[in-house]
Parts: C-alpha cells; sequence; structure tokens
C-alpha cells in the first residue's frame, strides 16, 4: 500500500510534512497552497503502478477544510483518471501528526471509497464574494520562519469572535509580499493597508481597529509608496484597460 500524508490547510509546515513522510517512507502532498497538489502526487503514485492508496490528511486549521474536502479532491481525481488504484481514506484526520501517530494510521489502513463525492463545482460558488476586507497572510518563507503559520488561524477566531462573517473579511494565505524585513506581513484590501511584524498577540487589535472600526492599526501599518498609474490607461464601465 501507497500512504499519501496530506496537508489540508494553508497553515501546515510543509517541510515539516515532508520530513514526517519522508521517515515513514509516504508520499506527501497539500490540498492548498503548496506543491506537490494531491492530484498530481496520485496521479504519478498511479503512473508508476500503485495498486492501493491510503489518505491520511493532517494537520488543518480551525478555519480549514476537513475531511469532506479530502473527499471531493480525491473523488474528483477518481473519476478522471482510467484505471485508477483503490483509494483508501484513513478515518481520521490528524490534526498534529508526529511519527507514532503517522505509523499507526498506515497500519490501521482505511476505508475505500467511491467516486460519488460531491464535486467540485456548485452554484453556492458562482458569484464573486461580497467580502468588505480581504486581509492577506503572507506565508513566503521569512514570514512562515518568523510565525506567520499561527497567523491564518488567529484572524479565524478573532473573526468569530468579533461576529464577522464571509461578508466582512476574507483571509487568505499568499506567497512572499516582499517586505521580509517587517515579517510576518499582512496586508489588508482594498484599503491598501500594509501591517508588518504582525503576532498573534497582535490580531485582536488589528481586527478590532481595521476590520470592525474601519481605522488602521497604525503601530503595525508599513509606509507605502505606489507607483504612478500607467498614463495609457483608459477607464470604462469595467474598469481600466491598460
Amino acid at each position: 500500500m501507497t500512504a499519501i500524508l496530506v496537508g489540508m490547510s494553508a497553515g501546515v509546515d510543509p517541510d515539516a510534512l515532508t520530513g514526517l513522510a519522508r521517515a515513514a517512507d509516504a508520499e506527501v502532498a497539500f490540498l492548498q497552497v503548496h506543491d506537490p497538489a494531491l492530484i498530481d502526487v496520485l496521479t504519478s503514485v498511479a503512473d508508476r503502478g500503485a495498486s492501493d492508496v491510503l489518505l491520511i490528511g493532517a494537520g488543518w486549521a480551525q478555519s480549514g477544510p476537513k475531511r469532506s474536502w479530502l473527499r471531493r479532491v480525491a473523488a474528483h481525481w477518481l473519476r478522471s483518471y482510467d484505471g485508477a488504484p483503490t483509494l483508501r481514506l484513513a478515518p481520521q484526520l490528524l490534526a498534529a501528526p508526529d511519527e507514532e501517530l503517522l505509523a499507526a494510521a498506515i497500519a490501521a489502513g482505511g476505508t475505500p471509497m467511491a467516486d460519488d463525492a460531491a464535486p467540485l463545482h456548485s452554484p453556492a460558488w458562482e458569484k464573486v464574494p461580497r467580502h468588505r476586507h480581504q486581509v492577506l497572510v503572507c506565508r513566503g518563507p521569512r514570514c512562515s520562519a518568523l510565525g506567520a503559520s499561527a497567523l491564518t488561524s488567529a484572524f479565524g477566531d478573532e473573526l468569530r469572535r468579533a461576529g464577522l462573517g464571509d461578508d466582512d473579511a476574507l483571509v487568505t494565505v499568499t506567497g512572499c509580499q516582499f517586505p521580509c524585513n517587517h515579517a510576518p506581513v499582512v496586508t489588508v484590501q482594498p484599503d491598501d493597508a500594509w501591517y508588518g511584524r504582525v503576532t498573534v498577540d497582535e490580531v485582536p487589535g488589528l481586527v478590532e481597529a481595521h476590520l470592525l472600526n474601519e481605522e488602521r492599526a497604525a503601530h503595525l501599518l508599513l509606509p507605502r509608496e505606489r507607483s504612478a498609474a500607467r498614463a495609457s490607461a483608459e477607464y470604462s464601465d469595467r474598469g481600466p484597460r491598460l
């Protein structure tokens, strides 16, 4: 059996998960943000002749996808790969996996899954969301090394405590946003607000100031000089045409 340890959340540490998988002679894949993507790893192991594959979900943030999204993506792949191997799903997700937990999950095996999980498309996901703010949490290498991995969950927890829903703020993980000396970096759009050295302890104040009261958290705010608009830009009802 080929085991694949699947990072479920944008907040997982890809290097740590990769090392853990290698120590257990397992493959590693990610459901979002990080590489390699789950469908690419499934294709790779199937192309190499694997006939029985165990998926073990690991490390998710509270606001991240749960077992249902792992099933959706795996079923989507099953429907698209001719002669797909048997896919098994471990009975439990590993919130904070270690060598012992991973070894036990591999030994226990899992339940064979069919390709009848819900599709990746839904009428509920057709419209562009209405959120007032988008909070972009940098997960570049420097930000990740300086504590950004905990920020996604911290923002999710604080938004719920503040009573802010999907129409108020959308938290999104990004790659490097470039002012690395100020890591961890968080930006809030469309307000063009750049914050530096954001820690978990700073999150409640930032949410209250900016996302609740529409006031910038001055002590975290980074100076920013925007480049001039291109002279050839023409604006229409559809926005700028460059």
